[in-house]
């Protein structure tokens, strides 16, 4: 599953280059729809995309307000626990969720 490069954001993180952008959707993962999530994946060499749910009320839910954006260093950090927890995100297969807690 690539992103879609219209929205994506370039970040780099440890020297190497990802893409990133809100998901829309969870359709690839059984997340809550009604929490924030993001996806990533390395911009030279796309594989296995990177979920990231932030436990966060999401900015789809109408009736929720969240209480801030998902910043680049949040996604810097998760991508930094994502390797640390075994994404690979040069190989190829199913998506990496990884499930942040609100705080």
């Amino acid at each position: 599953m690539a992103l879609v490069k219209k929205g994506s954001r370039r970040i780099v993180v440890d020297g190497v280059e990802y893409r990133w952008r809100l998901s829309r959707k969870h359709w690839c993962c059984d997340f809550d729809a009604s929490t924030l999530a993001y996806m990533v994946e390395d911009a030279a060499r796309p594989g296995t995309t990177l979920v990231v749910e932030t436990g966060r009320p999401s900015l789809l839910a109408p009736s929720l307000v969240p209480a801030e954006l998902v910043l680049p260093r949040e996604v810097a950090a998760g991508i930094r626990a994502a390797r640390s927890n075994g994404w690979t995100p040069g190989s190829n297969g199913s998506p990496f969720k990884l499930h942040l807690s609100a705080v």
